[in-house]
């Protein structure tokens, strides 16, 4: 049951974060932007509501899954290493352990979710402005089409390893900061929860999600800016070699305050993002129990 209800969880946190999202990638990966707001307001200008949601259909699906393999890998992950250290895999385990247990969880999902991780990227920063919006020329046929399209376009023009441009950057990000997330979940729940009581509250449920996300996001954008720049680096342009290359050259052309475009946006849109994942997945977990 832990993937089912990581995977509805993961699938309503999407739908409530998609639109932020879009502006922080833009933020992070284009200089024109003054920043959120304008950011916002040029987007809604030239590509009005449905510019927001560019690439939504395969987010959905892609989050749901990636969330669903998170919460289940998590948690069999957990029970081993209190089976391996305890003899028994219902003892109550460390922090370290659930450190470890979060830190591996982020190099599985790695694996899975970079390919869509760099369709959506791609999609979200691709300009097609809307038919209502005045124009002295006729609009031109977007490069990508659809999510599906843009990974077909990508595996063609950049072979396989087009798919996985970004995964360097993807690894430093999520096992740090997954890490993090789960570890902090579960202190701030224990800290909350009254003495005696067996499981938390829903309000103790949100509260811990929303604090555990924008800790996890505070921890992850620096990576997240480099990834997000590395993958937006299509066939022809090879503006960035690797990991340090990108970074190194980021920070040389516009300061160390680059791998900090978003923060705000990151933390602002992971308070309401996980606190629907982790109310979500305790929900359909203690419904299933009963």
């Amino acid at each position: 049951m832990d993937f089912i209800a990581g995977a509805i969880g993961g699938g309503l946190s999407t739908a409530v974060g998609y639109p932020l999202d879009t502006v922080k990638v833009r933020i992070q990966t284009e200089r024109r932007y003054k920043g959120i707001w304008h950011c916002i307001q040029e987007t809604y200008r030239t590509e009005k509501v449905w510019g927001f949601y560019k690439g939504v259909s395969a987010s959905v699906f892609t989050v749901s899954l990636i969330s669903s393999v998170s919460f289940g890998t998590y948690r069999n992950f957990l029970r081993n290493i209190c089976k391996l250290r305890y003899g028994t895999a219902d003892a109550k385990p460390s922090e370290l352990d659930i450190f470890l247990a979060g830190s591996a969880t982020g190099a599985v999902r790695v694996m899975l979710m970079t390919p869509s991780e760099v369709a959506k990227v791609r999609m979200q920063t691709q300009r097609q402005p809307h038919p209502s919006v005045a124009s002295p020329q006729p609009i031109s046929k977007p490069k990508y089409q659809g999510s599906l399209h843009c990974l077909k376009v990508i595996a063609k023009e950049e072979g396989f390893g087009g798919l996985y441009k970004g995964c360097s950057a993807l690894l430093c990000r999520d096992c740090s900061s997954s890490a993090i997330y789960f570890l902090t979940y579960s202190v701030l729940c224990d800290w909350l929860t009254p003495v005696g009581k067996k499981k938390p509250g829903f309000v103790v449920v949100l509260l811990s999600g929303g604090f555990a996300g924008v800790l996890a996001w505070g921890l992850a954008t620096p990576m997240d800016v480099i990834k997000s720049r590395m993958q937006t680096d299509e066939s022809g342009q090879h503006k960035y070699k690797g990991l340090i290359h990108c970074t190194r050259e980021s920070v040389r052309k516009e300061g160390v305050k680059v791998l900090f475009k978003g923060l705000g946006l990151n933390c602002i849109r992971a308070f309401p993002v996980n606190m629907v994942v982790f109310v979500t997945y305790e929900a359909v977990l203690r419904f299933t129990d009963h």
